[in-house]
Parts: C-alpha cells; sequence; structure tokens
C-alpha cells in the first residue's frame, strides 16, 4: 500500500483537486491518504469532503487525518507539500502578504512580482517570508528524519527557492512542482493548433521559462505564431487578471527576448510593465494583471468566500449524507478533461514504473549550458520506475534570456538564500540598495524595521539580529 501525505491539506480546494486527479489514477486505487494541517478546522472539512467525493467516484483510497507532522509522515512514499506559513491572530497566511505589501508601499516600494524586480512586497516576496522559508525546511527536515526515503513534492511557492533551500541543506529527494507550463497548450489552442501534433519544450527556472522549441507537424510553429499576433494580437481583450498569455507585455517580451515567455513568466518581465497600475493596465489589459492593488486582495477574498463555502458544505454533508457533491458544486467536484497538475502522473510514473513526460524542477546537472549544475531548474524531465531523466534542451536557450533573464532570476535566488541562511542583516540592506524604488540608505532601513517590527515577524527580527 502507497502512502501519500498532504502537508497543508486545509487548502481544501487544491486538496480536492489533487484526490480527483488520483481517483482517475486505478493503478493508484487502494492507496493511504493521510491529510495533515494544523487547523483543525479546515482539516475535518478536508476530510469529510474528500471521503464524500471519493464515495462518489467509486475509487477506493483510505483516508487519515492528523494535525501531528511526524505522524503522517511514518511510512510515506510521497509527501505533498501545499502549506503556506500562517501569521497568528490572522484567518490566512495571505494576509501577512498584504500587511508587508501596504508597509512597502508605504516607503516607496510599488508591488511588482519578486522574479525580476527584486521586490520584496510582491506574492511571492523573498525577503521577508523568513517564516515561510523556515516552515518549509522544517517540515523537509521532518521528511529527512521520519521518511528519508520518501519524495517531497514542493508545491507552494516561492518553489525555487525552497527546493533550492532543501536541496542545499538537507538529502531529501525534492521536486518543485508548478502548473505554469500548461499555457503551452493554451497558447497553441489559440492559434488554431492542435496539441497532438505538437513537439515543444520549455526551460529556464520556476515561473521564468521560455518556449525554446515549437514546432508543429515536423516543422517550426514560431512564424505560424508570428502571423496570427500580427492578425489578431491588437484586437484581443484580457479575460481575467490572469489571461496574459497575448497581453502586450507577453509580445513585448518575445520581440526582446526572441522565445515567446510562458505563463507566469510574462508577469516577471521587469520594473517597464509594473512602475504603477496605468503601466500595469497598458501592459496586462484592463484588469492590470494580477498582481496590483485592487486584483490581488479581490483574489485573496474570493479564496477565502471558496474555503468558507466549502466548510460550510462539510458541516452539511455531516448532517445530510444523501447529499451528492458532485451534483451540488460541479465546478468543484468534477474531474474536467487531463488534468494539468503533475503531482499524480508523478506518483504513478515512480510507483508503477509507466514513463511519463513532466515539466520539474530539479537539479540542472549540466540540462542547460552556463548555468550551475546544482541549480534548480524548471525542464521537462522523463519519469519511470529508475528515477528523473532531464531531456535535452534543443535547442538551447539563446544568450540573451540567460544573460538578462535566467541569470539575474538565479542570482537573486541566491541572495534571497544567503540572507536566510546566515541571517545578516546586511544581505537584506544590500539587496534593497540594488532595487530601482530605493531612493537612500534609511528608506531601506526604515522599511526593513517596521516589516520586522510586525508581530508575526518576531522570529525573523530574532533570527536577523543575531548578525
Amino acid at each position: 500500500m502507497l502512502k501519500i501525505v498532504f502537508v497543508g491539506a486545509g487548502s481544501v480546494r487544491y486538496t480536492i483537486k489533487l484526490v480527483g486527479d488520483l481517483a482517475t489514477q486505478q493503478k493508484l486505487h487502494g492507496s493511504k491518504l493521510v491529510l495533515m494541517d494544523i487547523d483543525e478546522e479546515r482539516l475535518k472539512a478536508t476530510h469529510v469532503l474528500v471521503r464524500k467525493y471519493l464515495d462518489e467516484l467509486g475509487a477506493e483510497f483510505e483516508v487519515e487525518s492528523t494535525r501531528d507532522l511526524e505522524r503522517a509522515l511514518e511510512g510515506a512514499q510521497f509527501v505533498i507539500n501545499t502549506a503556506l506559513a500562517r501569521a497568528e491572530g490572522h484567518e490566512d497566511g495571505y494576509v501577512q502578504y498584504e500587511i508587508v505589501r501596504q508597509i512597502g508601499e508605504k516607503h516607496g516600494y510599488y508591488r511588482g512580482i519578486d522574479n525580476d524586480g527584486l521586490n520584496m512586497v510582491s506574492d511571492y516576496y523573498t525577503l521577508s517570508n523568513y517564516n515561510h522559508l523556515k516552515m518549509n525546511l522544517e517540515i523537509a527536515r521532518a521528511v529527512e528524519r521520519v521518511a528519508p526515503d520518501a519524495w517531497l513534492l514542493q508545491t507552494s511557492n516561492p518553489v525555487l527557492e525552497i527546493t533550492q533551500l532543501v536541496k542545499r541543506l538537507t538529502r531529501v529527494k525534492i521536486v518543485g512542482l508548478c502548473h505554469g507550463y500548461a499555457h503551452v497548450f493554451n497558447i497553441a489552442r489559440t492559434i488554431g493548433l492542435d496539441i497532438d501534433k505538437l513537439d515543444w519544450q520549455v526551460a529556464g527556472v520556476n515561473h521564468a521559462i521560455f518556449l525554446n522549441r515549437f514546432r508543429y507537424d515536423g516543422k517550426n510553429a514560431y512564424p505560424i505564431l508570428d502571423e496570427w499576433i500580427e492578425k489578431n494580437a491588437k484586437s484581443l481583450e484580457s479575460k481575467s487578471p490572469w489571461d496574459l498569455d497575448f497581453s502586450p507585455a507577453a509580445i513585448d517580451m518575445y520581440r526582446f527576448y526572441g522565445m515567446y515567455p510562458i505563463g507566469d513568466t510574462v508577469r516577471s518581465g521587469g520594473w517597464k510593465y509594473h512602475f504603477d497600475l496605468e503601466t500595469k493596465r497598458r501592459w496586462y489589459g484592463e484588469h492590470g494583471g494580477i498582481d496590483n492593488e485592487i486584483e490581488r486582495p479581490r483574489f485573496y477574498e474570493q479564496l477565502r468566500e471558496t474555503r468558507r463555502k466549502l466548510i460550510q458544505l462539510a458541516k452539511q454533508v455531516e448532517d445530510e449524507p444523501s447529499i451528492c457533491l458532485t451534483r451540488m458544486w460541479p465546478e468543484v467536484f468534477t474531474i474536467r478533461g487531463e488534468s494539468v497538475e503533475q503531482h499524480v502522473p508523478f506518483i504513478n510514473a515512480i510507483a508503477n514504473g509507466e514513463r511519463t513526460r513532466l515539466v520539474l524542477n530539479v537539479e540542472n546537472r549540466g540540462t542547460i549550458p552556463h548555468i550551475a549544475d546544482d541549480v534548480v531548474v524548471e525542464v521537462p524531465v522523463i519519469v519511470d520506475g529508475n528515477g528523473l531523466h532531464p531531456e535535452k534542451i534543443d535547442p538551447p536557450l539563446n544568450e540573451r534570456i540567460l544573460k538578462f533573464y535566467l541569470i539575474p532570476r538565479i542570482l537573486r535566488m541566491e541572495w534571497a538564500l544567503e540572507a536566510f541562511i546566515s541571517g545578516d542583516r546586511r544581505v537584506l540592506e544590500e539587496i534593497l540598495l540594488r532595487d530601482v524604488r530605493t531612493r537612500s540608505y534609511h528608506q531601506v532601513q526604515t522599511v526593513l524595521d517596521e516589516i520586522m517590527d510586525l508581530p508575526f515577524n518576531k522570529r525573523m527580527k530574532e533570527h536577523y539580529s543575531a548578525k
């Protein structure tokens, strides 16, 4: 019997999504699923809904739940980590993100995305997320101690920093997973291509990947993309804050870098696209993308509202076991086509030896030239019963992508880990002194002081006071 552990299972909707994926894999039926979260209410709701959903799908799994991490990990073969550090006294971890953003903006650090803008107040801020990095490292060390042979499937962001940190400081078998690669399929379908005839590759680091190979029926498909953009791009309107694949920013980045940016890569192309809300709307459409002071809080509230409804639904199920989830809320409790999440295909490939092509965050080991072997990169990987086999990147990423995008992004990751590992506040200061929004050393000191004085950053302040 396989034992699959969900750490952070209180992320109700995402856990339900992955459980639905598990139900589609007959060879994994009979596995033991352990749901672990420190939030008792969310954990109970997840357990009730997962058990009911599996019953409706006719999928046989043993389901347990616990708030004890080490108990959950005993005998595990696979650990899916979706946990988000939660500020004490707040409803969820997203609250602290917005509080830090507001402090940053008060001191002149307008929000963007962290990948290319050195941004400490972005969605996955890397300079002030001590609590989150520490929690994820503690989870990895628990895996190393209790289930040393288990695979840790790192899902919570920032995937690059966390996966790299765990690789550097533990012996855990960790891979980072992200569904951003699937934007390749959206691009192909939009321009009228059959994805079954597509030969594609993406390469880079998490949230910073480019479409290096794009072939259709054996021929280069980039001319087809170019023609479609020329005829249609100017008339497109953004359908949502996440609809960025053919935004002016995406096309502008493509023209500069020579290869198409995929998924979240478009959100992190530099301050050219992020100086203020008006700039964001010019480059990302009427919503201004998701990384702004209007859409990001709105998105968080939507997540909270969905969670509240799911918790309430779980209570209804307990009172009325005859409720049919797949009829009552099909948007959540229905399996629609092939999933873009890669956790279950990964587990199935390793456990049952079924050869599968995935896009994973793994150590480079020569896969992308001019990047150090131990740096975690995001590339296509063949997974089977013998492990992981990264594909040769062909054609290679061009020099402009390497010099202007990937190497600077990797350097920022290294800075963030140097700060976290060393506990030296001066490293944070040096990073901010290189930020385009910094006007004085006093500005740097003041914003760091205020962030560290937040009640939920007490441990962070102690950590950086050690030097």
